[in-house]
């Protein structure tokens, strides 16, 4: 198993710190997410049903002709590797790992990538995959080059599967439009914009022939019913939308400014989270463990992902534990 943001359960033992008594800045998920309604009963007593509305919620929230849902994006990056035999693949790095190793699993042979090899590299690929915006870097690719990419991937029967799990606060930057064309996935998720990463409700977004096998090979009722329930509703919550991207705007941008009055400036991030590359990660994620807070580190490069802090009390935590770091 990979390591993942958040498992408060191993920081509060590795630290002896209680769980209660931690701020977790380490996944990137909306602190102060879509506020979840009472569920009605019926939720819990019937099996979920695929014509229920969430589908439909899905193409009108991301604008594209045709979305699946799935068990979280994960469980879709879990399964397309299978639906291709064993291939070249080309990946961002660095970038989210479960890309790689899914396709490292299903027999293929993985390459990774900086974004300045993709052009000159990508005609030796059979499929191309990227985060978009990346994570943990926050590094956007332009829609006009992602199509380009696909045009030229597409032209030899190859796919492009773009990550756009952080992606709902520029819904502007999306591909979700374009894909109902043949070669084209997107993967998108409710758990970092909406806060809803307990209800493991993502989409895939893609030809529909392509989504139909991915749909045989999840089988069925992969999203529990209470879960589809809270999805479709907020998908549908365009006011919350709306202000929830003014929001988060001035909050990352709020903590990329408390980040570098303490010496480490951000050099990317999204509306959910700050990237800092910096030496001395490993270091640093300690002393502010030690404090309670966890945020992410990484070692190639060497890097802090910070999300975002939820209310005041929160952000007060944060900028006295960067004022005591050494």
């Amino acid at each position: 198993m990979l390591e993942h943001g958040g498992q408060i359960g191993q920081a509060a033992l590795r630290y002896g710190i209680p769980p209660e008594d931690w701020l977790d800045l380490s996944t990137g998920i909306n602190p102060l997410g879509w506020p979840v309604p009472a569920i009605p009963p019926e939720c819990w007593r019937r099996l979920p049903e695929p014509d229920d509305g969430l589908a439909e919620a899905a193409c009108r929230y991301y604008g594209c002709g045709s979305a699946l849902a799935v068990a979280g994006s994960q469980a879709a990056i879990q399964t397309l590797p299978g639906l291709r035999p064993p291939c070249r693949v080309g990946l961002l790095a660095p970038a989210y790992a479960e890309h790689a190793l899914a396709w490292k699993r299903g027999g293929h042979h993985v390459e990774s990538l900086a974004s300045a090899e993709i052009g000159a590299k990508l005609d030796r690929l059979d499929v191309l995959v990227l985060i978009n915006p990346n994570n943990p870097t926050g590094e956007l690719i332009s829609t006009e080059a992602l199509l380009a990419w696909h045009r030229r991937l597409m032209a030899r029967g190859g796919w492009l599967v773009v990550d756009e799990a952080f992606m709902d606060a520029t819904p502007e930057e999306s591909l979700a439009a374009h894909a109902g064309a043949e070669g084209l996935v997107v993967l998108r998720s409710l758990g970092k914009f909406f806060g809803l990463a307990g209800a493991r409700v993502g989409f895939a977004l893609a030809w529909p022939e392509l989504l139909v096998r991915l749909n045989e090979t999840l089988g069925p009722w992969p999203i529990a019913h209470p879960a589809r329930h809270v999805a479709r509703l907020a998908l549908a919550d365009e006011t919350w939308q709306v202000n929830e991207r003014r929001r988060l705007e001035s909050s990352s941008r709020r903590l990329s400014d408390l980040l570098a009055r303490y010496g480490l400036p951000p050099v990317g991030g999204t509306g959910l989270f700050q990237w800092v590359k910096c030496e001395r990660a490993l270091a640093i994620r300690d002393e502010l463990a030690q404090t309670g807070i966890l945020v992410r580190c990484f070692d190639s490069p060497f890097g802090l992902r910070f999300g975002l802090p939820g209310g005041e009390a929160e952000w007060v935590r944060l900028e006295q534990a960067l004022r005591g770091l050494s």
